[in-house]
């Protein structure tokens, strides 16, 4: 009987410059993974991100029009914003 070997998956091949690729395994290194682990993470990661900026969302009319009333009344002070917002940075602080 043969064995069913799981799939790793396909392969993608990409050039890097000397630089690029001392760059990647620099911070592979610093997350404790692969070369391979680091980019297949970032590229997913940058792909999610890519699609979540396009989606499309949908709404009737009438949730449309509540939105859109919403986005036109003035803005109010949050009193928590205020305070934080008042604080000096602590790179400013001396």
């Amino acid at each position: 009987m043969a064995k069913s070997v799981e799939s790793k998956g396909r392969p993608v091949s990409i050039r890097l410059t000397d630089y690029e690729f001392a760059l990647i395994d620099r911070a592979a290194s610093l997350r404790n993974c692969s070369r391979a682990d680091f980019v297949r993470e970032a590229a997913i990661r940058a792909s999610e991100d890519a699609l979540m900026e396009q989606r499309l969302i949908r709404m009737s009319n009438r949730g449309f029009g509540a939105f859109v009333a919403e986005l036109a009344r003035p803005a109010h002070a949050v009193p928590q914003l205020v305070e934080i917002l008042k604080r000096p940075a602590p790179w400013d602080k001396r």
